[in-house]
């Protein structure tokens, strides 16, 4: 792989239901190579899924990089580069001093960003972008995969 090249990568997340059971997706795009990643947890919301759905993706790099990262989630993208500096300076409490909510994922976020170069952009869901909808179907595949587990069980 060309050290200098930049990985893209299209996170998604939902909910069946808010909470309800949850999905998440990951397309990473290096050049000519792609890999899937995606998941589901039997009750959960959406934003946890769309900070999932990043984790997992940066997890999942295996060295320091350059990296594109587009999300539909207005919440991730807003989160990591305006709100969170005001949330560490606050000890987790949003202006109102109230706790933030799922500050376990946005620690483990901000943790491994700090690893990389990322870019982060708000890109419209469901609207065309190949990228999003791929990682929407990945989300929806981890959904389908908690579901049908727990008919199983």
């Amino acid at each position: 792989m060309n050290r200098d090249a930049e990985v893209t990568i299209y996170a998604d997340g939902g909910c069946r239901g808010n909470p309800g059971p949850g999905g998440w997706g990951a397309l990473l795009r290096l050049g000519e190579n792609e890999k899937e990643l995606w998941g589901g947890e039997a009750h959960t919301t959406n934003n946890r899924m769309e900070l999932t759905a990043v984790i997992r993706a940066l997890e999942a790099l295996k060295r320091p990089v350059a990296a594109r990262i587009l999300t539909d989630s207005q919440y991730v993208q807003k989160g990591i580069s305006e709100w969170i500096h005001n949330w560490k300076r606050n000890g987790w409490r949003t202006s109102d001093k109230k706790p933030v909510k799922n500050a376990d994922l946005w620690q483990e976020l901000d943790q491994l960003s700090r690893e990389h170069r990322i870019t982060w952009v708000w890109v419209k869901g469901h609207a065309g972008e190949p990228g999003n909808e791929r990682a929407d179907q990945l989300a929806n595949r981890g959904i389908d995969e908690i579901q049908a587990a727990a008919r199983r069980a």
